[in-house]
């Protein structure tokens, strides 16, 4: 049996603690919060469970195995730390850290431990994202061109991080998971408008092989949108994760050249054939999440979404900050 206990149980919180206290194997035996109301909700939700106001009580409690932190991106990095020199496994909310060097550091110390951290990656754990991912494994869609993202709503604001460090962690994992290639550029710009921090932006990254990825994150659209479109040289593929049951749509259409006698006689052909919708699982992603953590601490086993993949989005979201900041210039990876 794992014993957890988390820290923060603000907006993400809840969905943590439900999911992880009905994972089998697995007793939330701790909740962690500052905020006196958070912890009111949480004792009449789990009466049974063990709430405080200090960390400390999670972080060096002898009764806890293993710490989700579930806080403000500029704390996890101490908590983790903390937690992982009590000798805890550690799951830390998105992204992993503040810094890629912080990054660094845990995933060193974890290892040092023998300790397992898990980055919360959860769309990676959607059926959709299984199901595109081994669509990229077996093939079907080829050579791949090019990953474009919209990824918009009206708000939630953030009060501590722009729309970039918020929204784009789900695009970049899923990226890093899709594309082979490494990435080896990244240009972003925006702007800011109402509380200092960027609302609004757009990421371009270049991996090799001329594979790009285009980000678009954005706090301020008058109707939310998650789409995604994925190219390939075989097939073309459509993720639209607010659809109800077709959320993927494979399109058999793409476009063939072939040399004629000159350099200006390039033939170009296009194909357009069927389209059709794959069947794709309807379980709830932080749900199979908590199962694979408790499963990896178990066996003792490195997650695929473990620091390291949490170091490969944090320093992407670095670069984009660079080149943010110095008017859309390209950062190198």
């Amino acid at each position: 049996m794992i014993r957890l206990g988390v820290i923060g149980y603000g907006y993400w919180g809840p969905q943590i603690v439900r999911n992880f206290q009905s994972t089998a194997d697995c007793e939330v035996v701790a909740i962690c919060d500052r905020s006196a109301e958070s912890l009111r909700r949480a004792k009449q939700a789990y009466s049974q469970i063990r709430v405080t106001s200090d960390p400390c009580d999670v972080l060096a409690s002898t009764e806890v195995d293993a710490v989700a932190v579930v806080t403000p991106v500029w704390t996890h990095y101490e908590l983790a730390k903390a937690a992982l020199e009590h000798g805890k496994h550690v799951f830390v909310e998105k992204p992993f850290t503040s810094s890629g060097v912080q990054a660094m550091e845990l995933i060193d110390l974890a290892d040092r431990k023998n300790l397992q951290i898990m980055v919360d990656h959860t769309f990676l754990f959607t059926g959709a994202v299984k199901k595109i991912r081994e669509l990229v494994d077996d093939g079907v869609l080829g050579k791949l061109y090019y990953y474009d993202s919209t990824r918009v709503n009206l708000g939630l604001f953030q009060h501590d991080v722009n729309v970039i460090w918020d929204l784009a962690p789900h695009d970049l994992s899923i990226v890093d998971q899709l594309i082979d290639d490494k990435p080896e550029v990244v240009i972003a710009t925006g702007q800011k408008h109402l509380n200092g921090f960027e609302d609004l932006a757009y990421i371009t990254i270049y991996f090799g092989n001329n594979v790009i990825a285009h980000i678009n994150v954005n706090w301020l659209s008058p109707v939310k949108v998650r789409t995604t479109l994925i190219g390939g040289e075989k097939k073309m593929l459509l993720w639209n994760d607010l659809e109800a049951d077709e959320k993927i749509k494979i399109y058999d259409k793409g476009v063939n050249i072939a040399n004629g006698q000159g350099v200006r006689e390039l033939l170009v052909s296009y194909r357009s054939g069927d389209m059709w919708s794959p069947k794709v699982e309807q379980t709830e992603a932080l749900r199979a999440e908590s199962k694979y953590f408790v499963d990896c601490i178990s066996n003792n086993k490195k997650p695929f979404n473990d620091g390291a993949a949490g170091l490969r989005v944090v320093k992407m979201l670095e670069a984009a900050s660079q080149s943010l900041q110095e008017g859309g210039k390209a950062v190198t990876l």
